[in-house]
């Protein structure tokens, strides 16, 4: 048989995603026919106007809905305001660097709570709402740091291994119904927010942009090159699909060959 990839009719809520790997992962969904539900801390005029310019591009239901994901009851409330949650892409993180003697607790918490937590939280409420609907998609952005580690990363480094074993669990418990868990492991992605750590990085080690995207960023990336956020909606769109209803509880790294090292 064929397939064909349509969401028409589905919701997608995805956390984090006013900019970067989840906007571009609304974007794909959207393209795909989902009504989408975008979502961050912020609440700003321009955070609906993103919305606004999906639903606009793509015909569907777009909407922006303002919750912390450092919070257990917005986390809920999040699921519980969309009203409807067939795709769920748990995506919401932050990042510290620093030795674990040092490692601010405040900091740790907050990346434990918005990085792993939050994904347990959504699901929570999410899983319901797809077994009365009959069908589900969970996606965890996970990261090859969810597979490998890296020094001076304690928190970020536990937190993307946890939400890894929370997949696998989600897709062990969902393993009979037509719902499926995976986690997408992302390398380095040209984010604004990588974008705007180049330059410091170029004054930091004295080099010029290629130097620190080749030797610094991408030196554990053998591609050599960064991971896109449109291939990583694609990855999300195919994990929607029907072709891959019997992948499940697994991980699928987009890293330019990373973890193979």
């Amino acid at each position: 048989m064929a397939f064909e990839i349509s969401l028409a009719g589905r919701t997608a809520v995805i956390t984090g995603s006013n900019s970067g790997i989840g906007l571009g992962m609304a974007w794909e969904i959207a393209r795909a026919g989902a009504d989408v539900v975008l979502n961050s801390f912020s609440d700003r005029d321009e955070d609906h106007a993103i919305a606004e310019e999906i639903a606009k591009a793509t015909g569907t239901n777009t909407r922006y809905i303002q919750a912390d994901m450092s919070k257990g009851d917005q986390c809920r409330r999040l699921i519980s305001d969309a009203g409807k949650c067939d795709i769920l892409i748990n995506n919401a993180g932050i990042q510290h660097v620093a030795p674990i003697p040092e490692f601010p607790v405040d900091k740790w918490d907050a990346i434990i709570a918005i990085n792993m937590s939050s994904a347990f939280h959504t699901t929570a409420i999410a899983l319901p709402m797809m077994r009365e609907a009959g069908w589900g998609r969970i996606i965890n952005v996970s990261s090859a740091h969810g597979l490998t580690a890296s020094p001076f990363k304690a928190a970020y480094v536990a937190a993307k291994h946890g939400v890894v074993g929370l997949t696998k669990t989600t897709a062990l418990e969902t393993a009979q119904e037509p719902i499926t868990a995976n986690a997408i492991c992302p390398g380095y992605v040209l984010t604004p927010i990588v974008e705007k750590q180049i330059p410091d990085t170029m004054r930091e080690y004295n080099m010029t942009r290629e130097e620190v995207i080749q030797n610094v960023m991408l030196k554990r990336q053998p591609s050599k090159e960064f991971a896109t956020t449109e291939q990583l909606g694609g990855t999300a769109v195919f994990l929607c699909s029907d072709a891959a209803a019997q992948i499940t509880g697994t991980t699928i790294s987009v890293d330019g060959g990373w973890t193979a090292l």
